[in-house]
């Protein structure tokens, strides 16, 4: 007869509690183990940042966290007396029926409006003008607190894409330099296809909002590019106002891209428009423009800054501005702002014209480019014409004026509604430049279209 297993009760016991750790029940913690509507009722009294916390706790949290019910309750307390932030439309959404919506519709509308809210914040800054340059004097400020960076996507003639995160900003008073530099990301400069600005505004909780500024076609752009400078590593090469790449001397690779954008409307470009869609300046009534007999154009002001990827160079405004009927040749209405022969006007720069630049592992500097960043204001102080470009002076043969001993060179400018040229001498024995005439010339055809005349 077999012997009778014997049973000792304090292993029986302990095998019993094994076995309940391992049942589902007994991994879950108190809080799981309540009742959904009780949980939802205790994370109802939790405001939008807890809740977004709590959802990375575990799936169960994760879906109780988005609860259209909670987010609803939230999204008509915090907004329903803000009539800044919403509309009626907006509320009326909010109070349908939750089973309407499809589950997580009340969290993403809930950050929807709290960036509205944001955007009509700081937006406001946007009416503080300076008095110098005639922009809002906030714009570095409000582009920063509305989270806006700027990406760059490159498509290559295979059709393959790179979407590239900027590199470096540098923001003055009237414009801002972007840098993407993408080593193995960036196809050789010859196979480039199109080139994509956006701006990206990132957003709590929702996915970026991303705002076409700028497509441009480079088959298009090469018939008109020029290399504005070079050093002993990168070839500098203008595809248009405003936009150069850098490509590595000798070779086909990109060593970086670089955008300079004026500050006029900057904010709502990198804002307001779509993935597709560029942002549209809102047509406004042409201003007033009494036909003087005397004047062709007067009462303008300029503010011009040179600068480089690094300083400041040179900043200065000049305002009474005119050119006489008698003056307006060639289509062109002349605005001297600087002239060679008044020695009190001339000014100096605070150092060399260069262009530092960088990319992932080598930097370098290209002699005689700079950045000019060019605000024209009409006689009712409104940005008339806005420029922003790398430029480049070239060394003239023959000086046009002998007050100064040193080499004389040019910068010229021209697109086709202005032209820009300064006259600087490189004074040798104090090591700088100085800037002895500075000319803008203005299409008759962009004067007229602007004002509605026919000068």
């Amino acid at each position: 007869m077999a012997a009778s297993k014997a049973v000792v009760p304090g292993r029986a016991l302990r095998t019993s509690k094994r076995a309940d750790k391992s049942s589902p029940a007994s991994t879950q913690s108190f809080m799981e183990r309540l009742p959904s509507e009780i949980l939802i009722k205790i994370l109802s009294y939790l405001d939008a940042s807890t809740l977004c916390c709590i959802n990375h706790i575990n799936k169960i949290f994760y879906q109780l966290a988005n609860s259209n019910a909670l987010w609803r309750k939230l999204y008509i307390v915090d907004f329903s007396k803000n009539k800044k932030c919403m509309d009626k439309s907006l509320l009326r959404m909010a109070t349908m029926e939750v089973q309407d919506r499809p589950e997580g519709y009340y969290k993403r509308l809930y950050f929807k409006t709290v960036a509205e809210c944001d955007m009509i914040k700081w937006t406001r800054r946007l009416g503080l003008i300076s008095i110098h340059t005639g922009l809002p004097s906030q714009t570095e400020w409000v582009l920063r607190n509305l989270n806006v960076t700027w990406e760059l996507t490159v498509m290559d003639k295979s059709g393959r894409e790179s979407t590239l995160e900027q590199s470096r900003s540098q923001f003055t008073e009237t414009s801002v330099t972007l840098c993407w530099s993408g080593g193995d990301r960036l196809p050789d400069y010859q196979q480039i296809s199109t080139l994509q600005l956006y701006g990206v505004r990132r957003l709590a909780c929702v996915s970026p909002k991303r705002s076409l500024m700028e497509k441009l076609d480079m088959q298009t752009l090469t018939k008109n590019m020029q290399v504005i400078g070079q050093d002993r590593l990168v070839q500098l090469k203008l595809l248009q106002p405003g936009i150069i790449i850098g490509v590595w001397r000798d070779q086909c690779s990109v060593a970086f891209i670089m955008f300079t954008l004026h500050f006029h409307k900057l904010v709502e470009r990198s804002t307001q428009g779509s993935s597709v869609c560029s942002y549209v300046e809102p047509v406004v009534q042409p201003p007033f423009c009494d036909i003087d007999p005397e004047y062709g154009l007067h009462g303008y002001q300029l503010h011009i800054v040179l600068h480089n990827t690094v300083c400041e160079l040179m900043s200065g405004s000049f305002s009474q501005l005119f050119c006489r009927r008698t003056q307006i040749s060639d289509g062109l209405i002349q605005l001297t702002v600087i002239s060679s022969t008044n020695l009190s006007q001339h000014t100096s720069l605070s150092g060399d014209i260069t262009l530092p630049w960088r990319c992932e592992a080598l930097q370098g500097t290209v002699e005689n480019c700079c950045i000019m960043s060019l605000t024209l204001l009409d006689e009712f102080r409104k940005p008339f014409k806005c420029v922003t470009s790398p430029v480049s002076a070239e060394l003239e043969r023959t000086p046009v004026r002998y007050d100064y001993d040193g080499e004389h060179y040019l910068i010229h400018y021209q697109d086709s509604d202005i032209q820009v040229k300064m006259r600087l001498v490189w004074m040798d024995e104090q090591k700088q430049f100085i800037l002895i005439s500075l000319v803008v010339y203005v299409s008759v055809c962009y004067v007229n279209k602007y004002f509605s005349r026919d000068y």
